[in-house]
């Protein structure tokens, strides 16, 4: 039989082979090290290999610690079982809810096409919108939902621009190509004459009069170059969506699943830590997300030929022609949603209010509504139920006291804001089940000694500058999770990352803050994240350009992250200092690595 042949085979049953060889391939861990280490860290090999490489399910991954830590006798299952729904999936749960409500009566969309209508449509300022508008949402949505939502109202812009997508890539060919595809909207340029034929949605052009009707007498290179810029704007376009997305999940704890990881495992591995909650994150992390938004709509409107001077200039022609088009599609289908229902507006309500309690519950730098009941009762998790609860029973109709003494009324069914069933279909339970995957991991690793002992190990890193440290890590967790689930990439690392600043006796947030946020920029891959494949299936991108314009991308995420981290964060977190809270973990951890080099 051919390698060919056999190897293709292979790739048919892989993911089993992978299920069947992972356990003896790493086997000899259980043996060669200390006895509860060496179990436990069999068992986050194990899973790590399996979430990376999706062998299993990632929520049936995520409860492989139910049947393993108890069975390896590494902890008991009365001790796991309860760390699958903490108070942090609460908050998470009680996020997605909100979302679902708002995507059940298109408030999303309405935002979205108000906030392009104000931006204007010359397409760096399109991109802009796009990206503010992605952002925002993905703040209270999931990226997924946002990205998926956005992308069509993208593409009727780009078409009410630039025409049919098709017709702009036959006038990047030259004849000799014109027989071969261009693959996800690539074109390739020759200097080879075009038929100076008009094409019927040729909107946009470099030169152009005023006037009604005018015939096309551009050259056949100038018709090539024009189609040439306009689809790197359309690709512009619908890079900056997932991206965008990515970057605004990180602005708030319910926005993407690690910022909640980081909320639970500060409170496992340090109980006394409660500097992070929804106000003091979105203080901190709302002027990064802003920050970085900026510089990287500066280099996808620099790569995708955005940046020019039509953005301060204003000039009568075919650009012009199309972009007024454009504009006037943008406020149609504004139009066309009608005035504000009061569901819409109910919810508005709610999602405004939702969003101030979680702010302002205990946000740090201000006295919070929290002190007005026992210290230490009223957690995030508590405020965002009791809102969402309210969606289920408040009406979706205004009520009227006059339908009570109105005979002739319609006795219409009382239809409340939010249904049970929509809210049960929409919500992602496996990302809920990850999470409860990553805290029963972080658990055994705390309560085993694992994380302790792998700390001790990386004591060489003592030596690398902190600020230095907080770029490497920043750095290697963006490149990791470009291959990873984001989720299960900070299950994995952070509880190392949690020992190491013990270990080199720096602040634990100073670390573990940038991991977190780094998890989120994986920006160079169609696989990354849900947001790129949903992009990538376009089929208009290459994977080359989303390497090009991800590679710089993560570069200004980890300078914007290093920026953050030294100059705000400093002053939100007390950076510098060595807190009380870890004090008592380190001691703990210091009795081990004595132990263990007293035995070496």
């Amino acid at each position: 039989m051919k390698i060919s042949v056999v190897s293709k085979k292979l790739w048919c049953v892989h993911k089993q082979l992978i299920l069947l060889i992972t356990p003896l391939v790493f086997l000899p861990l259980i043996f060669t090290l200390p006895e509860k280490e060496g179990r436990c860290l069999y068992v986050v090999v194990l899973m790590a290999t399996f979430w990376c490489t999706e062998a299993l399910p990632l929520a049936v991954t995520a409860m492989l610690p139910v049947c393993l830590f108890p069975t390896l006798g590494i902890i008991p299952s009365k001790k796991i079982c309860p760390q699958y729904f903490l108070e942090t999936n609460f908050l998470f749960l009680s996020g997605l809810v909100m979302a679902s409500s708002i995507e059940e009566w298109g408030l999303h969309r309405r935002i979205a096409l108000k906030v392009l209508s104000i931006v204007g449509v010359k397409p760096a300022w399109l991109i802009f919108g796009m990206m503010m508008t992605s952002a925002f949402l993905s703040m209270w949505l999931s990226n997924t939902a946002t990205t998926a939502m956005m992308l069509p109202i993208a593409n009727a812009i780009l078409e009410s621009l630039f025409g049919d997508l098709e017709a702009l890539k036959k006038n990047c060919k030259s004849p000799k190509d014109s027989d071969s595809d261009i693959i996800n909207g690539q074109c390739t340029l020759k200097m080879h004459s075009l038929p100076a034929v008009p094409v019927e949605k040729q909107l946009l052009s470099i030169d152009g009069t005023d006037g009604t009707e005018q015939v096309d007498v551009r050259t056949t290179e100038e018709i090539r170059s024009e189609s040439e810029y306009q689809l790197k704007v359309w690709k512009g376009f619908l890079i900056c969506i997932p991206y965008a997305a990515s970057i605004g999940g990180t602005a708030t704890l319910t926005g993407t699943a690690p910022n909640l990881i980081l909320i639970g495992q500060l409170k496992s591995y340090f109980p006394d830590c409660d500097l992070i909650n929804f106000g003091s994150w979105f203080a901190f992390a709302f002027p990064l997300m802003l920050i970085f938004l900026f510089v990287g709509w500066l280099w996808i409107a620099y790569l995708y030929g955005g940046l020019n001077t039509r953005l301060c200039i204003q000039r009568h022609d075919r650009r012009a022609q199309a972009e007024a088009r454009a504009q006037a599609l943008i406020q149609d289908d504004y139009k066309k949603l009608g005035p504000i229902n009061f569901a819409q507006g109910a919810i508005a309500f709610f999602f405004v209010l939702f969003a101030v309690l979680l702010f302002t519950r205990d946000p740090k730098f201000i006295t919070g509504w929290s002190v007005f009941f026992k210290k230490g009762y009223v957690s995030d998790a508590v405020t965002g139920v009791i809102i969402v609860s309210i969606l289920f029973f408040f009406p979706s109709q205004k009520p009227s006291l006059s339908w009570w003494f109105d005979p002739q009324a319609s006795n219409t069914r009382y239809v409340p804001l939010l249904s049970w069933q929509r809210a049960q279909d929409s919500i992602p339970w496996n990302i809920i089940l990850l999470l409860g995957g990553g805290f029963a991991m972080a658990k055994a690793c705390e309560e085993s000694g694992l994380a302790s002992w792998i700390g001790g190990h990386l004591q060489p890193l003592a030596e690398v500058p902190p600020a230095a440290a907080v770029m490497l890590i920043t750095a290697f967790l963006a490149c990791f999770t470009e291959f990873a689930s984001n989720t299960a990439t900070i299950i994995i690392f952070l509880p190392v990352i949690a020992e190491l600043a013990i270990h080199v006796s720096v602040n634990p947030l100073y670390f573990m803050i940038p991991a977190t946020v780094g998890c989120s920029y994986a920006f160079m891959l169609p696989v990354s994240t849900p947001p790129n494949s949903i992009a990538f299936a376009s089929g208009h991108l290459m994977v080359k350009d989303m390497v090009k314009t991800g590679f710089v991308m993560n570069i200004l995420g980890i300078l914007c992250v290093s920026l953050a981290m030294n100059t705000w964060g400093v002053f939100m977190f007390d950076l510098h200092t060595y807190p009380e809270w870890a004090h008592p973990i380190n001691k703990t951890a210091a009795v081990v690595v004595q132990a263990l080099n007293a035995t070496l």
